[in-house]
């Protein structure tokens, strides 16, 4: 895809440059900003068009930070000390808000927002989605229900009763195993395993290697060894839910593991069975949720974070890293350590902790004095009763 730069000024809300900068003077050479910096010194900063800058290139081909932009590539920056970073980039624009320091360097793309509107920009640039239809290498079972416009991937394996929403992309490799529901416009990755009875909503994203319904960590110890205990629930996944690579949410026991809209799932997460994952949670890289766990709305857990079984997280509640959640934690509540306390309890007792080194060299001399006024004390002691 390529966009030009008319495009990228109609998306971002703002005239083009030959509506904006349409000059007075007549040298073809001036630059378009000669009218404001006329009169100026050498040693005054030049000043730019609070708009928009002349662009260096028709068309741009793609996105990327500042650093490695290309003079094809667009970027984003939001505040003042960017300022250095901008000016040394490469890019051929750069979207910031109407604030940014006027500066040599890229030309500048001033709207409200800047971030929101580069991503939703930037969404134009992801690669599309394979065409519809069945590949011929795809194992289709006759009695799946595959709706319109599906893309099906080379040896992805659909078993029985699966159906398939609308517009959803099934990737290579992946497997459906049978009497599943997946939703319309999905999108599954390549090698996606989803497990027989599941339910996958509308929009989903899955990516790739991630496991749902497979079976939860169930065993009983029954004298001379651990049996399994049947597991024969389901997991319901609900609309716009994004699921990352390698993670697994395992299906219940009896009932269902659900995970509510909009949540947003990381890379290598644990999602034990007959958990209940509320609307809209976030679930960062390496955390895990132990069975029967409830996880209220809006909760956000941050990396590696461990949180024990049948807990109530409250609504917005906030986990930081490595914490090891071992309670019930109300709802707003921010927690962070092991075991999981308030956040500002955690803090106070690791400053402590920090000083314990200096604290036990004190006490080491603190010790030596003592004992030395102990050995004084004494031999004032003896010489007051010596004759």
């Amino acid at each position: 895809m390529v966009l030009d730069f008319a495009q990228l000024c109609d998306l971002l809300e703002i005239p083009p440059p030959a509506d904006r900068l349409a000059a007075p003077n007549t040298d073809d050479n001036a630059s378009p900003d000669a009218d404001l910096n006329r009169g100026r010194t050498d040693l005054d900063p030049p000043v730019t068009h609070p708009a928009i800058s002349q662009p260096r290139v028709n068309g741009f081909t793609g996105v990327n930070t500042l650093a490695l932009a290309g003079p094809s590539h667009f970027c984003f920056a939001e505040h003042a000390d960017q300022a250095e970073a901008v000016s040394a980039s490469r890019a051929g624009a750069v979207i910031v808000p109407h604030d940014f320091p006027a500066i040599a360097g890229p030309p500048l793309l001033r709207t409200e927002r800047p971030r929101e509107r580069f991503f939703s920009i930037a969404e134009r640039f992801l690669p599309r989605c394979s065409p519809a239809g069945i590949h011929p290498s795809a194992v289709v079972d006759p009695s799946a229900q595959i709706g319109k416009a599906v893309s099906i991937g080379p040896n992805a394996v659909v078993g029985a009763g699966v159906r398939i929403g609308p517009r959803s992309v099934i990737g290579a490799g992946c497997v459906l195993e049978r009497d599943l529901v997946i939703g319309a416009d999905c999108i599954l990755d390549a090698n996606v395993t989803i497990q027989s009875g599941s339910e996958i909503g509308d929009r989903c994203i899955l990516h790739s290697g991630c496991v749902i319904g497979g079976d939860g960590f169930g065993f009983a110890w029954d004298g001379s060894s651990h049996r399994k205990v049947p597991q024969l629930g389901r997991v319901v996944i609900e609309d716009e839910v994004d699921i990352g690579c390698n993670a697994c949410v395992d299906r219940a026991t009896l009932g269902e593991t659900r995970i509510r809209r909009g949540t947003k799932i990381d890379n290598l997460v644990q999602i034990a069975h007959n958990t209940d994952i509320g609307a809209h949670v976030i679930l960062v890289s390496q955390s895990g949720v132990a069975g029967s766990s409830r996880l209220g709305t809006g909760t956000v857990v941050a990396g590696q974070v461990a949180i024990s079984d049948h807990l109530e997280i409250g609504a917005g509640a906030r986990i930081g890293g490595q914490s090891g959640v071992t309670k019930d934690v109300p709802a707003g509540a921010t927690i962070f350590g092991t075991p999981a306390r308030p956040m500002k309890q955690t803090l106070r007792e690791l400053a402590a902790l920090a000083q314990l080194p200096a604290l036990s060299k004190a006490v080491k001399g603190w010790h030596a004095e003592l004992v030395e006024l102990k050995q004084r004390l004494t031999e004032v002691e003896r010489s007051l009763r010596e004759p």
